[in-house]
């Protein structure tokens, strides 16, 4: 229990007990979080250097690694695709009619060569010192001076409505389930990694395919910034090419719920 009154009819004053102030606690905080700091630290360094050593890959390397792996995987999956192929073709018991329905599926979905006529469409960032051409407009932000994933991806929808029987993007073969996406100005297309120049290739009527892309409002508007900021833009009649056969998976890639 404790007492309401002093018992020596003295003044009220405070209780003696031991106690840590508030800034002797929070020096002895500082200096138990500097302590693990430097424990953390030496721990991770084990006697090496931690900002300039060799194996700690920066993450654009690390990118760049598996992107050139992915391609060598696309390689060896198309390889291996045709030995099963090569394989299934010699006696797979089926008729001439279902063989030309099969032939003509894969030719839709893209996963077999394509030959035609064709016409490339190059999209490039604009010189970093550029300056606005055209009076009444503003001087460039760094955002207006790269290619961004809607410019790709107006060039590609303008081809498709423009006829185009396939299209590659870079050294890459677009089939329904491909997605143009781009992480800043970097492309990044079915596991790969691509920096400009961005080279677009497509087969089909060269005339429709051009009159596609001139037609497209957002091709339009692109063109605005390739008059005024310098942005890169380049058509031309590649005459007769074979785009690749996708050689890549075809089974869809979905998010699942953590069970």
């Amino acid at each position: 229990m404790s007492n309401s009154a002093n018992p020596q009819g003295m003044g009220s004053t405070p209780a003696r007990g031991r106690r840590f102030r508030p800034v002797r606690l929070l020096t002895v905080a500082v200096f138990a979080l500097a302590g693990l700091i430097f424990f953390t630290s030496f721990n991770t360094a084990k006697g090496t250097n931690i900002r300039t050593d060799a194996s700690l890959l920066k993450l654009s390397d690390l990118i760049l690694e598996r992107s050139h792996k992915n391609g060598q995987l696309d390689e060896s999956n198309g390889a291996l695709r045709d030995d099963v192929e090569a394989l299934a073709e010699r006696d797979d018991g089926s008729t001439k009619a279902e063989d030309e329905k099969l032939a003509g599926l894969e030719k839709k979905a893209g996963t077999q060569q394509l030959k035609g006529e064709a016409i490339s469409v190059t999209l490039n960032d604009a010189p970093p010192d550029a300056t606005a051409k055209l009076p009444g407009y503003p001087e460039p932000q760094p955002d207006y001076l790269v290619i961004h994933q809607q410019d790709l991806q107006a060039v590609v929808n303008a081809l498709w409505q423009g006829g185009a029987q396939g299209i590659k993007v870079m050294d890459q073969r677009l089939i329904s389930t491909s997605a143009v996406r781009c992480v800043g100005n970097t492309l990044i297309l079915q596991g790969r990694v691509y920096s400009p120049p961005y080279k677009i290739t497509a087969v089909g009527d060269p005339d429709r395919l051009k009159q596609s892309l001139a037609a497209s409002k957002a091709i339009q508007n692109y063109m605005v910034y390739v008059n005024v900021y310098g942005l890169g833009w380049k058509v031309e009649d590649d005459g007769a090419v074979t785009l690749p056969g996708y050689s890549g998976t075809v089974d869809l890639q979905y998010a699942k719920p953590v069970e």
